[in-house]
């Protein structure tokens, strides 16, 4: 079995949604005065690569605890849309090039190569978004949850948040943002776990995304460097 780990490393300069703070790590304890090392850690539940759950939006949406255990693991395929250009949408095109897999996962996740450009000013343009088509299928088709390798599910600019809106109305669905190391995942399902930590009333988490599946399937699926 091989383990691909999608997350980034949680840092004091590790980019954040602009207006958010920063994390911060503070030595709580150190091995001269107290035999053991500990650390403070101060930081957003939407650092990082993190999950939102609907009540990051709705005062009435399912918190992160409310949501079971088995919601944050199944079966997940990577939507390839890194031939898209900034501001482009992302499209049913994309999503159908994925043939059946797609209405078999339980998450999809969109590849955009924007990881590439984590810890740089470009990390911040104009990234491309998934259009209603794409949200009403996720919908329609009940999808655990979707994930991205940018900052969110919205444009940056776009103050009223549409498609977190359209997504979380009514119903218990996560949106994963900032996920990395997509373009390792391969053309078809594979096993996916992306666990929060478990906040009480929890608008959403920093969590640890990963991809398992036989070194077999993989090595027969893995996509072309764009």
């Amino acid at each position: 079995m091989r383990v691909i780990d999608l997350t980034h490393t949680i840092r004091e300069d590790m980019p954040v949604f602009p207006g958010d703070d920063a994390p911060r790590l503070t030595q709580a304890g150190s091995y001269d005065a107290d035999g053991y090392r500990a650390t403070m850690l101060c930081m957003s539940t939407h650092v990082g690569t993190h999950m939102d759950a609907p009540a990051h939006i709705f005062a009435d949406g399912t918190t992160i605890d409310m949501l079971p255990v088995s919601h944050f693991m199944g079966k997940a395929i990577v939507v390839d849309c890194r031939d898209l250009r900034e501001g482009d949408a992302i499209t049913m095109e994309q999503v159908r090039a994925c043939g059946q897999a797609a209405e078999q996962a339980d998450f999809l996740l969109f590849n955009l190569g924007w990881d590439a450009r984590w810890g740089s000013p470009e990390y911040f343009g104009d990234y491309p978004c998934v259009d209603d088509e794409v949200l009403d299928f996720v919908i329609e088709r009940g999808f655990k949850g979707i994930g991205f390798d940018v900052l969110g599910i919205d444009p940056i600019w776009d103050e009223s948040l549409p498609r977190h809106k359209k997504l979380f109305a009514g119903r218990d669905v996560v949106n994963i943002e900032n996920l990395t190391n997509l373009d390792q995942c391969g053309r078809g399902l594979f096993d996916f776990g992306c666990f929060p930590l478990k906040v009480q009333n929890g608008d959403g988490s920093p969590c640890r995304a990963v991809a398992w599946f036989e070194d077999e399937a993989l090595s027969s699926s893995v996509l072309p460097t764009a």
